[in-house]
């Protein structure tokens, strides 16, 4: 679902290992805070070692102590946050 107001939107830039259930670690950790993911995309980098998965949010209340803890995840490698609309979610909105 895309959202209309691009100043509520945040994107996370996460670089995770790659590897069975750190998708479903990250995801928990927003469903056990009744954070609704509004767009989520993932793709391997280079030889498929890391992934890079990008998070859609359109809620800022208590972002940041999650971002606190989804750095404190054993497979996250880097976590970069974008305020705004993100080009790859704009690319994917033509297919919806």
């Amino acid at each position: 679902m895309q959202v209309d107001c691009a100043d509520s939107i945040i994107i996370l830039e996460l670089v995770v290992n790659n590897h069975p259930g750190v998708m479903s670690h990250i995801c928990s950790l927003f469903s056990r805070r009744a954070y609704n993911v509004e767009g989520i995309a993932c793709v391997p980098i280079a030889s498929g070692a890391t992934s890079k998965i990008w998070l859609q949010l359109d809620e800022l209340e208590r972002l940041d102590q999650v971002i606190k803890q989804i750095k404190k995840l054993p497979d996250v490698l880097e976590v970069i946050r974008h305020d705004g609309e993100h080009q790859v979610f704009a690319g994917l909105y033509g297919y919806v």
